[in-house]
């Protein structure tokens, strides 16, 4: 299974860590979609920066 992670919310004014989180996860700009395939790792950093995220499965 795949995760789709879009970024809705900016990370200005959150902490240095937020900021980071999201930019590993190789998102660069607002409403830009990336695919991560996932797991354990890539959950936790959905769970840390959450409140900026929309996120969808998608089947493979």
């Amino acid at each position: 299974m795949k995760l789709a992670i879009v970024q809705c919310r900016s990370a200005i004014g959150k902490s240095r860590g937020q900021q980071e989180t999201v930019r590993a996860l190789g998102i660069r700009r607002l409403n830009q979609p990336v695919v991560h395939e996932d797991s354990p790792q890539i959950r936790g950093m959905i769970r840390k920066v959450s409140h900026l995220l929309r996120v969808r499965e998608i089947e493979n």
